[in-house]
């Protein structure tokens, strides 16, 4: 039932998909539907939270915590772009559809956005800290650049997912290039300056 209501609120968008539709396509009829999902609401809340918990899972899942920060970057970034592409229409409800039909559904997923920003949080600050031999480097300063690399894999998996021929590896090398060239400068304490202000 699940994967017949990710599939058609996927493709056809929240508010268009019906409860009939999901229920012929999951073999069953509308009435067990609403048997197991009270609602409409509940039911895209519960593909909402079954999706974002296999995409922190396999984002997790694919990296390796002994192994170079790039190279956890590289496989971070590889595993997301990969589940994204392979499931084009949980995809497309985590991204497209819960961010634009309100509470509580944006809610959902800004809690597994919150999840995998702190894991690369994490990760940036164990590898930031240990290149500088600075403990107390700045939290906020680590966070945003989680924050802007989770914004930037999300921006691309949409566009990736939308054209043809970008493979996850394709997208993978496209956010490293953009990505590593800084903060592979900042873990060899090269960090781009701002210009003094005049």
């Amino acid at each position: 039932m699940l994967d017949a209501a990710v599939r058609i609120f996927g493709q056809r968008g929240y508010m268009a998909a019906s409860m009939d539709e999901i229920a012929e396509l999951a073999g069953v009829s509308k009435p067990l539907v609403y048997l197991y999902l009270n609602s409409k609401e509940d039911l895209f809340t519960a593909c909402i939270r079954r999706e974002a918990s296999a995409l922190t899972q396999a984002v997790r899942a694919g990296v390796r915590t002994d192994l170079p920060v790039d190279r956890q970057l590289w496989d971070g970034l590889q595993a997301f772009f990969a589940h994204t592409a392979e499931h084009p229409d949980a995809w497309s409800v985590l991204h497209l559809q819960a961010r634009t039909h309100g509470e509580p559904f944006a809610g959902e997923v800004a809690a597994m956005r919150e999840e995998i920003v702190a894991f690369v949080t994490r990760l940036v600050a164990v590898a930031a800290r240990e290149a500088h031999r600075d403990p107390d480097l700045a939290e906020h300063e680590v966070a945003g650049l989680a924050e802007a690399l989770v914004g930037a894999a999300e921006s691309l998996a949409a566009w990736a997912n939308a054209t043809p021929g970008v493979t996850a590896r394709s997208a993978t090398v496209t956010l490293m290039n953009v990505a590593w060239a800084g903060l592979g400068n900042l873990m060899r304490g090269r960090p781009w300056v701002p210009p003094a202000e005049v």
